[in-house]
């Protein structure tokens, strides 16, 4: 049995290790994450999740886990920005408001799939111009849900959550490891428990 991860993040391979899992390949499927017409973000994340876990190449005994986070204010899905223009809409957006981060996550193991979804609400201080031109310039929002990333310097504007702290950086591993459980994938809780 071989453990793919169908991710390129680098975030969640991290977490996954302090699991204790290492995955034997890491395959990012190539999905079309553009929302469809009037979706909603929690429904929008688990869509794109499960696309992602049919997507991943894999034998029936190998087991594929792939995730997906979403920022949401209000209906609003608050994707990766395409330039720093879109990530300063972003983050105005966000300044001195509360928004919802979900992470989906899907495990596939043959044609079984264990599927959950983790919503977190997360408040972001009020920006000064100052704090905005600084982290645009720093470009640590490429690539990142919002426009920016908890575990980074972003963190700093973040003075309050609620939910999970791994579930906004990408993986809530919590919940992650219930699912490798059920489909036979070993975790350090799982070891230290026996």
């Amino acid at each position: 049995m071989a453990f793919i991860l169908g991710s390129g993040s680098p975030r969640r391979l991290d977490l996954l290790r302090q699991l204790g899992v290492e995955p034997s390949a890491v395959s990012p499927p190539d999905v079309d994450e553009a929302p469809l017409k009037s979706e909603l973000p929690r429904p929008y994340c688990t869509r794109v999740t499960r696309a992602k876990v049919d997507a991943v190449t894999a034998a029936p005994d190998d087991v594929v886990l792939c995730a997906d986070t979403t920022v949401a204010l209000g209906r609003r899905i608050l994707g990766k920005p395409k330039d720093a223009g879109q990530a300063a809409e972003y983050l105005w957006a966000l300044s001195g408001r509360r928004h919802r981060v979900i992470t989906a996550v899907a495990v596939r193991k043959g044609d079984r799939v264990w599927e959950t979804d983790v919503v977190s609400q997360v408040r972001m201080k009020r920006l000064s111009d100052e704090e905005l031109n600084a982290y645009l310039a720093s470009n640590d929002w490429q690539g990142k849900a919002g426009a920016y990333a908890i575990q980074g310097p972003a963190g700093a504007f973040i003075p309050w959550i609620s939910g999970s702290f791994t579930g906004i950086v990408g993986l809530p591993l919590a919940e992650t490891a219930n699912l490798l459980r059920a489909a036979g994938v070993p975790v350090f809780q799982q070891e230290a428990a026996e």
